[in-house]
């Protein structure tokens, strides 16, 4: 995977757009340290968040009456 320093990502900012839209993912740095990747949109998986947790949480049978004693 290539790297861009910023002053090169600024500069050819066009023509790497155009590149990561092709699907050529790339990395931006600053000052040799890499500080983000930049992939095409439809390379990204779509996430998933409803249900993420089914079948790892048992939530209590009691739980609206739990602690009641304590409120009241």
């Amino acid at each position: 995977m290539q790297q861009y320093n910023i002053h090169t990502a600024k500069t050819q900012l066009s023509a790497l757009v155009e590149k990561a839209a092709a699907g050529d993912s790339f990395i931006i740095a600053k000052a040799g340290k890499p500080l983000v990747k930049v992939i095409p949109i439809s390379s990204q998986k779509e996430i998933r968040r409803i249900g993420f947790m089914k079948d790892q949480i048992i939530v209590p049978s009691d739980f609206d009456r739990m602690g009641q004693k304590e409120i009241i």
